[in-house]
């Protein structure tokens, strides 16, 4: 770095205003700063997690909880250069300021086509800005399909820290893909004890390539098995995740999981579109818990009582239970208030608990800003020059 950028007075973390400097991080100059690091983000997540059980956080919109902003594409266009609809494809913004020890604000955007995988891109490409939370002034930009894809795996993995049974052994994934891999890092890293793998996946393409990945970094894992349906997969696991792609379809396109194949105790994480009865969810043995409860609020307040057919997300499920009074209000549980010990968990070793996982920007600024910081105690990253003095001030 060509300037210090220690934290000085109210006025900001780089002590020689006017002049901006922001610090461009490639994705190779992230792997570097260590956004990988899976134990350490499953750390931070929880910190997150705190910070939004004391509302010391805001994210977009008038409620201060919504995910972002989504461009959104019709079916048809006579406009020829205009993109259409099809499975994930948008153009999202996701802003949010975090309090505690992070104290910074930032927007996560991205663009997303799932055709971009022929084309050996990924689904959606996404970049940081982190900002300064009093000035707005930008620290860095980032590459940041990485700070997404870790941060997300690792509220699973808070999840299951603290609501996983005791002693689990079996890890089921639906969906070997991207999400599929850090949800399983974290839950490695959460629940020590696991030691078996069942996968359930569309090609034996993807299903080698997870195989090779898990035998290559989690020596832990001894035994792995593929199966050809998903109630074979799901039905000796003790933790669940399910992390396909969204259908466009709403709830009928959305992966069906039949409260049949769940055995007494487990533990279902889901970051991604599912679908359970709503007998099954409103029974007594079953627990619901969510990262965020207002996230989901803001959903509804969005998209209305449907929501849940748009976004696809569990969550969205619950709230709409309770809305039309098949559950009863509160019953619906946030993580924080397990970690805190607020509110229980797991009352006993055959509670089925679903788990809800929405995805924040409030967990991206706090991955983002860990990143930043060891970027700049290792001296790693691009200086930019904003201005020496602003012509508009």
């Amino acid at each position: 770095m060509t300037q210090s950028r220690e934290a000085s007075s109210v006025y900001g973390e780089q002590g020689e205003y006017p002049r901006i400097d922001t610090l461009f991080l490639s994705e190779p100059d992230m792997l570097a700063a260590g956004v990988t690091d899976m134990a350490r983000c499953v750390a931070t997540m929880e910190e997150v997690l705190t910070c939004l059980s004391v509302e010391d956080f805001r994210m977009a919109g008038m409620n201060g909880n919504s995910h972002g902003a989504m461009v959104s594409f019709p079916k048809a266009s006579p406009h020829p250069n205009m993109p259409l609809d099809s499975p994930d494809r948008r153009f999202m913004a996701m802003p949010a300021y975090l309090g505690g020890r992070f104290n910074r604000a930032g927007v996560k955007w991205y663009g997303s086509n799932v055709s971009n995988r022929e084309i050996g891109l990924p689904r959606s490409i996404h970049m940081f800005v982190l900002n300064d939370a009093i000035t707005g002034a930008p620290l860095a930009i980032m590459s940041a399909n990485l700070i997404s894809a870790v941060r997300t795996g690792a509220i699973s993995g808070v999840g299951g820290r603290y609501l996983a049974r005791e002693g689990a052994e079996v890890a089921a994934v639906v969906g070997p893909g991207v999400m599929g891999k850090t949800a399983l890092e974290a839950l490695i890293v959460s629940v020590p004890t696991l030691h078996t793998l069942n996968i359930k996946g569309r090609s034996a393409r993807s299903i080698d390539s997870f195989t090779e990945w898990v035998k290559g970094n989690f020596p832990q894992i001894t035994t792995i098995r593929s199966f050809e349906t998903e109630e074979d997969a799901l039905k000796d696991a003790d933790v669940i995740t399910v992390t396909t792609t969204t259908s466009t379809e709403g709830a009928n396109g959305y992966p069906h999981i039949d409260p049949s194949w769940l055995k007494p105790g487990a533990f279902l994480t889901l970051p991604a579109a599912a679908s359970l009865p709503d007998e099954f969810l409103t029974s007594s043995h079953v627990k619901l818990v969510v990262d965020n409860r207002e996230l989901y609020e803001a959903w509804h307040e969005e998209y209305g009582p449907d929501a849940y057919q748009t976004v696809g997300i569990i969550g969205t499920k619950f709230i709409e239970l309770e809305n039309r009074g098949l559950l009863e209000k509160g019953s619906v549980v946030e993580i924080a208030d397990v970690i805190s010990g607020a509110q229980l968990g797991r009352t006993s070793e055959d509670d089925i608990i679903v788990y809800s996982v929405g995805g924040m920007p409030v967990e991206d600024v706090a991955w983002a800003s860990d990143i930043y910081e060891n970027a700049r105690a290792k001296g790693i990253g691009t200086p930019l020059n904003i201005w020496e003095t602003p012509v508009l001030a």
